[in-house]
């Protein structure tokens, strides 16, 4: 399935951690802005975008935890078992 190209460049933004945190600021900016690109007195239209935009954010925020989680996770490895970066992965195999 091909993701179309607003969610591919919003998700691209998150995964740059310079542009990470300005995104997510302006996206629960825009949320909370009265100024859309469909206003929301439109009766469905209207709240499309900030579903959309809502839903971005959400997925954004979640992966960056799970990035977050797994980082911390490794890093706890780690320091429990300094040689474990040293073995390779198929030794627990053999």
């Amino acid at each position: 399935m091909k993701i179309p190209f607003f969610s591919r460049f919003y998700n691209g933004l998150l995964k740059h951690l310079r542009y990470r945190w300005l995104v997510m600021g302006a996206s629960l900016i825009y949320l909370v802005s009265p100024v859309d690109i469909s206003p929301d007195f439109i009766p469905v239209a209207g709240w499309i975008d900030d579903g959309v935009v809502a839903t971005l954010l959400a997925t954004g925020i979640t992966q960056v935890l799970l990035d977050r989680r797994q980082t911390l996770k490794a890093q706890k490895t780690l320091a429990e078992n300094p040689r474990a970066s040293a073995l390779p992965a198929d030794s627990e195999n053999a």
